[in-house]
């Protein structure tokens, strides 16, 4: 569905991802951080999307097994999810949403209006012309 809206208005709009595990998914904090060290070797969508789609209980093994699908080297990742390079990154995203009013995921952002939960295209649609529509009359 990203993918749709960021070609229906191409130039427009961007994706700036934010990191929000919620305490309530123990495997969500090191999932967050092991796709950052994922994004150290440049494949960040793709682990993310892995994530997505298996939606196992994250242990260590798991979230290093995932490297291993995207062809990532594997000695270096593990080093980075083992010493936790990315936590303070993590941390930092979650006081943002905080701050913005974010308490579930996914929450998404359009030019200030959160977005809760799944919702349909029209919603994400209707929301980017809104907010184009204001950026022309300031």
């Amino acid at each position: 569905m990203l993918d749709q809206v960021l070609q229906e208005f191409k130039g427009k709009v961007r994706v700036v991802h934010k990191d929000f595990p919620l305490p309530s998914h123990k495997g969500a904090l090191p999932a967050a951080e092991a796709a950052r060290c994922a994004a150290a070797q440049g494949v960040f969508w793709e682990y993310h999307d892995l994530l997505y789609l298996a939606v196992p209980d994250f242990s260590r093994e798991d979230l290093v097994r995932y490297a291993g699908r995207l062809s990532l080297d594997r000695t270096a990742f593990a080093a980075c999810i083992d010493t936790r390079r990315f936590r303070k990154e993590v941390e930092t995203d979650i006081a943002e949403g905080r701050a913005i009013g974010v308490r579930a995921t996914p929450t998404f952002v359009v030019n200030g209006t959160l977005l809760v939960g799944a919702q349909p295209i029209k919603t994400f649609r209707d929301a980017i012309r809104e907010s184009l529509r204001a950026a022309n009359l300031k």
